[in-house]
């Protein structure tokens, strides 16, 4: 039976994955978009040789450069803004420095990328996203842009609950609030407003993203991760924004070199269960 399911798995992402994913004799090798790729990103050469670590470098480079970044149909600012989010949602501050900087080279705007780390908070918390959010203001500070960036809150202190839950109930239902039932003393109903408050009446509604945009995000620091109990219900989410399948797959994709195997294949398993039943 899990054999059964594996193999079907298998075909349902290769069917989600674009033909332009797939092997083609007339593309470019994986050395030429290697280069192609990370000078587009840094500016600078990839495949040096350089270094104490050349052979492991060259691995890396051209994995990521050279084939990971032609899976999906994916732009280079989306990219880079779920690259920058998976670095934050894991604190790798250095490599977010590097791809922060990469973000803005490609057109992504510093308010898409300053969003894009704020909303990681209810998932990893504000001592991590203080963290990311540090680092990626090095890099503004550095191409002389201007802070604090501007203002992009929407929400007054008295509608967080209602354009909060106008956001969460299409999406998600009451799920939360059921669950947070038993919860003695009555305080899984302080949760569930939390949430619908903070997670989605003060971030969800600013401006800088849109909500398909934050919910694809969001589906790349929950795969980080490895959120078992929420990939599903966010992969379901995810298409009910209009997002497709195989967007979804290639947004997993390019989490994959930083994750590993294992928290990507959850995070696609989930996506097939998702979208495999009515």
């Amino acid at each position: 039976m899990k054999l059964k399911k594996g193999i079907c798995t298998a075909v349902l992402l290769a069917m989600m994955l674009p033909a332009a994913a797939q092997k083609n004799e007339n593309d470019m090798d994986r050395i030429e978009r290697c280069k192609e790729t990370y000078t587009s990103l840094f500016g600078g050469e990839a495949l040096t040789g350089e270094g104490t670590d050349p052979e492991f470098m060259d691995i890396l480079q051209k994995f990521i450069f050279g084939e990971v970044f032609y899976v999906g149909d994916l732009d280079k600012p989306t990219r880079e803004l779920i690259t920058c989010t998976t670095l934050a949602t894991m604190q790798t501050l250095p490599q977010l420095k590097a791809h922060a900087a990469a973000a803005l080279r490609v057109g992504v705007s510093p308010v898409q990328l300053r969003e894009a780390i704020y909303q990681c908070a209810p998932f990893i918390g504000f001592p991590k996203t203080l963290n990311a959010i540090a680092t990626i203001n090095e890099v503004f500070k550095e191409k002389g842009i201007a802070l604090p960036l501007e203002a992009q809150a929407t929400t007054a202190e008295d509608e967080r609950y209602e354009k909060g839950h106008a956001i969460q109930y299409p999406l998600y239902g009451d799920e939360i609030a059921r669950k947070m039932e038993g919860v003695p003393d009555s305080m899984g109903r302080d949760v569930a407003r939390f949430l619908t408050e903070y997670a989605f009446g003060d971030i969800y509604t600013r401006g800088g993203l849109s909500v398909e945009m934050r919910e694809l995000l969001i589906y790349c620091i929950l795969t980080t991760i490895g959120a078992d109990a929420q990939l599903y219900s966010h992969a379901q989410a995810n298409v009910k924004l209009g997002t497709t399948p195989a967007t979804l797959v290639a947004a997993v994709v390019q989490c994959l070199p930083y994750v590993g195997f294992p928290a990507a294949l959850k995070a696609l398993q989930a996506i097939t269960d998702a979208t495999a039943r009515p």
